[in-house]
């Protein structure tokens, strides 16, 4: 091998079915910097061939049935001082992570070390490793403790060690890695509590500690994660109780703290949660009611409560949980009739199982409830009467100190707002599925490309229809878009930004798979002769799109700016409802007013000045693309159309225009579709929207608005030209 081809760089040969030895005249090829040979049935190889290797930076072999002597190996790759990615994942290694590891080269971003029955313990050289962002070494034979050196490891953003046998307790170490944002222990022999220094790693998104052997307290400090995407900390012997803070996981979309030892009550608060998909508090021992602010809980899917010492009635406020589709309160003393409305008609007795006084419909199986009799007495009634009178008093004045309590706050805090639960993310989809939902890629499926890869229809096994983006993986630019778009939408959840379903991602194949968009994309509509928007849908889906940005950059814990805002990447729905899509050159910032530089451009025409020339980056920018595209929305003009050049662009010739008539740069079709007095009406309305796609679009960041203004004046035109 590489007998002619001394100078070959890069060398892609998975997946494919390729068996036998790895050829160890792959050591000729000593310019080789890119070599994937994942998924193949390769059973043998001599380690001596990477190791001659000196330029290499991505080396991948997982997905085979290779025997690696784990010693030899990473002996052998200490001469590939240019080595950033090293995966052998899914294959059989002999032995240990021999200390050794520590001369791997300081560039190493991405170990995947995962089941390859790896035994012994984690060496603390690994702390050498200055730049690792991902360690991922789950589903091995490890034992011992986690190093104390891994607190080295400042850049580390995930950290994987599930389903091995580690023991000790969790160091308090890992609070100093203040990036880190995925840290899984699940399934090992843990002990002791957790640090109570945890909820100072705010930028962690999962905490996986469930399956382990954890005592004590929850530390209070947890409760202050408002990034946090995920928690489990199940099967464990957790005490204590649920605190009021809880409602401080603002983002959580799923929590699962069964099987432990919680008591007392489950706070009020927990009806904050607005963006909760699964909540599994089962097999503890709670007591009390369960709250009705649960009714409030509306992106609730899953919902388990059994095995606990739970009393009172089931909420009738639980029957707006319009998305539930699993609840289980068995095994507790609740009492009162089930509640029949919203999703309560889908459910059977399985739900309800050993509470003795629970009555309701047939078909939960349990005793009909009796109907009060008509004939009270008079005493009765009085008594009643009384009662209620009381109460409301009693109502009013909590109310009222409620009323005081909530202004006094809100003097010494803002609060922080919460975009909306769009979708369950579910399980990653493995690549077959894949190949299965997209009929193995066919191009009849094609929805569109892209400078990252390429987007297809695809039908699931559940006969849900996706948008299935494949990424492009000849470019490392693809690792960073793949890696950035998941960080981002597994962040943020708005109606109006594309939601995510699940994903695939191995080291020679990744994938989103995404919300399907019936209606396809705004530059569909603007630009073909056979759909034409009216001006209130156009208005209705910039408002759509402002909506969006006004929670990326003002309503999410760390600002996002999308960084390639045009039509190409707004969606539209069944309903037309537009959605935000395609992050995958965006950028998180630490505040809102902070900006950063890149040398990452968008697409011309779009491009804020100050981002184009400078590579400067803020919430502006988006702010000036916004501005662009709501001008070209009503115009139907590109601003990279060949009419403009020069001094010439679509801001100055919409401004020029209204020293003249706006009829002239206003879209044709518009002014067909109107007339009389409604077509002066729409006239006025695009003239305001015009000049407020100026304001958006001025030439310095510091003359522009910010989209909570240009939100709040686009439903101030819509309000005035079409409330009627």
């Amino acid at each position: 091998m590489c007998g002619g081809s001394l100078y070959l760089q890069e060398l892609y040969l998975g997946p494919n079915q390729l068996i036998g030895v790895i050829p160890d005249s792959l050591s000729n090829c000593s310019h080789l910097t890119m070599l994937d040979l994942s998924d193949n049935k390769f059973a043998d190889f001599h380690p001596h061939v990477f190791g001659n290797l000196p330029f290499l930076q991505l080396l991948h072999l997982f997905g085979n049935n290779l025997r690696i002597e784990s010693s030899s190996l990473i002996t052998s790759l200490a001469n590939c001082r240019s080595l950033t990615r090293l995966a052998i994942g899914d294959n059989t290694a002999c032995g240990i992570i021999p200390p050794s590891i520590g001369n791997l080269s300081s560039s190493l971003t991405f170990l995947y070390a995962y089941r390859c029955r790896i035994k012994g313990n984690i060496p603390s050289e690994m702390g050498n490793l200055s730049n690792l962002v991902e360690i991922s070494l789950y589903g091995n034979e490890l034992s011992g403790n986690i190093p104390s050196t891994i607190k080295q490891l400042s850049k580390l953003q995930a950290l994987d060690l599930l389903n091995n046998n580690i023991r000790g307790s969790i160091l308090e170490g890992l609070c100093d890695l203040n990036r880190l944002s995925f840290l899984l222990l699940s399934h090992n022999q843990l002990t002791g509590p957790i640090p109570e220094c945890i909820g100072n790693v705010t930028s962690l998104r999962v905490l996986n500690l469930d399956s382990n052997m954890l005592s004590s307290n929850i530390p209070p400090s947890l409760w202050g994660l408002k990034s946090l995407l995920a928690l489990d900390m199940s099967s464990n012997y957790l005490s204590g109780s649920l605190p009021l803070q809880i409602e401080n996981l603002a983002a959580v979309i799923y929590i699962n703290l069964s099987t432990n030892q919680l008591s007392e009550f489950i706070p009020s608060t927990i009806g904050n949660l607005q963006n909760l998909v699964n909540l599994c508090l089962a097999q503890n021992k709670l007591q009390g009611s369960i709250p009705a602010s649960m009714g409030s809980m509306l992106s609730l899917v899953s919902l388990d409560l059994s095995h606990n010492n739970l009393s009172g009635v089931i909420p009738k406020s639980l029957e707006a949980l319009q998305h539930l589709e699993y609840l289980n309160v068995s095994f507790n003393d609740l009492s009162g009739e089930i509640p029949t409305g919203g999703p309560f008609k889908n459910f059977t007795t399985k739900s309800f199982m050993h509470n003795e006084a629970l009555c309701g419909a047939p078909w939960f199986h349990v005793p009909p409830c009796h109907m009060v009799s008509h004939h009270t007495s008079t005493r009765n009634k009085v008594k009643v009467d009384l009662f209620i009178v009381a109460g409301v008093v009693v109502f009013i004045a909590i109310v009222s100190l409620v009323i005081i309590y909530t202004r006094c706050r809100r003097k010494e805090n803002r609060a922080v707002g919460v975009g909306e639960l769009g979708s369950i993310v579910r399980e990653r989809i493995s690549y077959y599925e894949v190949l299965e939902a997209t009929e193995q890629l066919d191009e009849s499926n094609l929805l569109g490309t892209g400078s990252f890869g390429s987007v297809y229809r695809g039908i699931l096994r559940d006969g849900k229809t996706v948008a299935v983006k494949v990424f492009n993986m000849q470019s490392e630019a693809v690792f960073r878009s793949f890696d950035v778009e998941c960080e981002v939408l597994r962040s943020i959840r708005h109606r109006n930004l594309i939601k995510v379903i699940s994903s695939c991602s191995n080291e020679s194949f990744k994938a989103l798979v995404l919300e399907y968009m019936p209606k396809g994309s705004l530059e569909k509509w603007l630009y073909s002769h056979n759909y034409c928007l009216d001006a209130l849908q156009r208005l209705n889906i910039m408002i759509d799109v402002a909506s969006a940005l006004e929670y990326l950059h003002h309503g999410y814990l760390t600002p996002v700016v999308h960084c390639d805002l045009k039509p190409t990447n707004v969606l539209l729905d069944e309903k037309t409802i537009g959605c935000v899509s395609d992050f995958g050159i965006a950028k998180l910032l630490a505040t809102e007013e902070s900006n950063v530089v890149t040398n990452t451009l968008a697409t011309l025409g779009y491009i804020a000045p100050e981002y184009g020339s400078n590579g400067i980056v803020s919430t502006k920018c988006d702010v000036y693309s916004y501005g662009i595209m709501l001008m070209e929305t009503f115009t139907r003009k590109r601003p990279n159309d060949d009419m403009f050049g020069g001094d010439l662009n679509l801001s100055s010739w919409v401004e020029t225009s209204f020293a003249q008539s706006s009829n002239e740069v206003i879209d044709v079709n518009l002014l067909k579709l109107e007339k009389g007095e409604q077509l002066n009406k729409t006239l006025q309305c695009v003239s305001c929207i015009l000049k407020l796609g100026l304001k958006c679009a001025a030439e310095s960041s510091r003359d522009r608005i910010n989209m909570k203004e240009a939100l709040a004046e686009l439903l101030k035109i819509k309000h005035q030209y079409f409330s009627s």
